[in-house]
């Protein structure tokens, strides 16, 4: 695969939701704000998603499923897709990575990969 034609910049924002989170109860909801950016010279559409998600103390879980929040977006060269979803942890800090399965619009199966972010309570970071 060239990857002149497959150039898929992934920007990533996250949150805590701290009117969801139970501190007491080592429940820490966080928000993440997807902007997926076309950069390439193909449309190409969002099949699946594969997610690694590392709380404090290391646990990892990982998260496959189809499309995000319901949707398998056609992102047309160019063109951005933006989302927001959600992850719990039971730490205060963690992080994601992974990445997005996609479909070029000549068939061609090829991922995105999601770089590193964190999540944190604020004032939490050591």
């Amino acid at each position: 695969m060239a990857m002149s034609q497959h150039n898929i910049h992934i920007d990533v924002k996250s949150e805590y939701l701290a009117e969801q989170s139970s501190p007491q109860d080592n429940r820490y909801v966080f928000a993440y704000h997807i902007h997926i950016k076309n950069e390439g010279e193909q449309d190409a559409r969002l099949l699946t998603r594969h997610w690694i998600i590392t709380d404090g103390e290391a646990r990892t879980e990982e998260v496959r499923g189809d499309g995000v929040i319901g949707e398998q977006p056609l992102i047309a060269a160019g063109k951005s897709y933006k989302y927001t979803s959600g992850a719990v942890l039971k730490t205060p800090v963690g992080s994601m990575q992974g990445f997005y399965g996609m479909v070029d619009q000549h068939g061609l199966h090829f991922n995105a990969r999601i770089p590193v972010f964190r999540l944190a309570v604020p004032r939490m970071l050591h």
